[in-house]
């Protein structure tokens, strides 16, 4: 793992240029056919969760290299994803609870923001981290079916 420090963040993976992950606005992004489809490949598949650069809500220029939980595959090679946080959030419409898992070094419980859609490139992508069980995943997955239709 690369450490991000003031001296590397130009350099962070999705953090800027053709691979940059931005927002996507969810009701605008076309048919969403969400899939479990993880495969320990060094790339980024649908059920896994990986570290990419992630603006922060303000888009004004900063973000943080943060876990993503990819959740769909796009026509044109790009990834939809939701973002994971260790704050708690418990009882909260907007996040799921998915628990703690090897993406958190220090074991810590994560939600899943089912409010906030990013569009990944596989090279705006740090690393692979492992992938969510297929039960976690479907509770983010009916999630999002509820918000925004997706099949």
């Amino acid at each position: 793992m690369i450490p991000v420090t003031a001296s590397t963040e130009e350099n962070v993976p999705g953090r800027q240029g053709p691979f940059a992950t931005v927002e996507a606005v969810p009701r605008e992004v076309g048919r969403v056919r969400t899939e479990y489809a993880p495969a320990h490949d060094g790339d980024p598949d649908p059920g896994e969760i990986v570290w990419t650069w992630v603006p922060y809500e303000e888009n004004d220029g900063r973000g943080k290299d943060r876990p993503v939980l990819v959740v769909a595959r796009e026509p044109g090679g790009t990834l939809l994803a939701v973002q994971l946080s260790s704050k708690r959030h418990d009882a909260h419409r907007d996040w799921v609870a998915i628990g703690n898992g090897p993406w958190d070094r220090t074991g810590r419980d994560s939600w899943v923001a089912v409010d906030r859609v990013l569009r990944l490139h596989e090279r705006g992508m740090r690393r692979e981290a492992c992938a969510l069980d297929r039960m976690r995943f479907n509770a983010v997955r009916h999630r999002l079916r509820e918000r925004y239709g997706w099949s």
